[in-house]
C-alpha cells in the first residue's frame, strides 16, 4: 500500500536575488511500514523533501499525496489536522517543552487531539515504559540526558498512533552507543506497530539500520536501493 507519493516534485528557494533549485522533479513512492532514510550531503535537499512530506511546506511544482490526501487540494487548517493525527516528528534538536514533564510532553499531541484527560496520561505513562522511561515520567526535559530526552520525542512522534513518522537527524546530537539504542528502539516500534519510519540523515549508522536508502544528491534522486 502507497502511504507516501511524490510526484514530478520541484522546489525554488530565493536566497536574495538567487533562486536555489532545491529539488528537481523528484519522483518517489514510499510503501507503508517501510523503514528508510533519504540521505545525502548537507544542501541535497533530503531535508526540503521531508518537510514537503509532512506537510511543512508546499511543492512549488508537482504533487506530494500521503495516506491518500493530494496536499495541492488541502487548505491550510486540513494540512495540520493531518500533521497532527497522521503525521509524527522526531527532530534533531528534540523540541521538547521545557516546563511539562515527560508525562506531559508526551500527552501534548493527545490535548491537541482532544483526548480525555484519563486516556492521555494512561496512554503517555504506557508509551513512556516501551521506550525504557518508566521511571522517568515526572522528570523535565533539562533533568534527562540528550538520549532520554530524544526518546520522550520518540514516545510523543508515536503515541497516538500516526501512520508515518519523519525524523530529521535523530542521531545527531547523540553518541554512537546513544544513537544505535535510539535506532532499535524504532527498528521495534516500526516492526510491532507497522508504523512507516523516513529519516532524513548523513549519520552512516542510520543508514545502516534503513531497510531502503533513498540518495538525495543535486535536488534529485541519485539512487535508490532496498537492503
Amino acid at each position: 500500500m502507497k502511504i507516501v507519493e511524490s510526484i514530478n516534485v520541484s522546489k525554488t528557494y530565493q536566497q536574495g536575488k538567487v533562486a536555489v533549485n532545491a529539488l528537481k522533479n523528484v519522483n518517489l513512492t514510499i510503501e507503508k511500514g517501510e523503514f528508510m532514510a533519504l540521505a545525502g550531503p548537507s544542501g541535497s535537499g533530503k531535508t526540503t523533501l521531508l518537510n514537503l512530506i509532512g506537510g511543512l511546506d508546499l511543492p512549488g511544482e508537482g504533487k506530494i499525496i500521503v495516506n491518500g490526501n493530494d496536499y495541492s487540494k488541502m487548505n491550510p487548517s486540513q494540512l495540520a489536522e493531518l500533521r497532527l493525527f497522521k503525521i509524527g516528528f522526531v527532530f534533531q534538536a528534540y523540541n521538547l517543552i521545557p516546563v511539562l514533564s515527560a508525562v506531559e510532553n508526551v500527552e501534548y499531541v493527545m490535548l491537541l487531539q482532544g483526548a480525555p484527560e484519563k486516556e492521555r496520561k494512561e496512554k503517555a505513562e504506557r508509551i513512556l515504559d516501551e521506550v525504557g522511561l518508566g521511571d522517568k515520567y515526572s522528570r523535565r526535559p533539562n533533568e534527562l540526558s540528550g538520549g532520554q530526552q530524544q526518546r520522550v520525542a520518540v514516545a510523543r512522534a508515536i503515541v497516538s498512533n500516526p501512520a508515518i513518522v519523519l525524523a530529521d537527524e535523530p542521531t545527531a546530537n547523540l553518541d554512537s552507543k546513544t544513537g544505535d539504542g535510539l535506532l532499535t528502539l524504532m527498528k521495534k516500534i516500526n516492526e510491532k506497530k507497522q508504523v512507516t519510519f523516513i529519516f532524513s540523515t548523513h549519520d552512516r549508522m542510520v543508514m545502516e539500520y534503513a531497510a531502503r536508502m533513498v540518495h538525495i544528491r543535486d535536488g534529485q534522486v541519485a539512487e535508490d536501493t532496498k537492503k
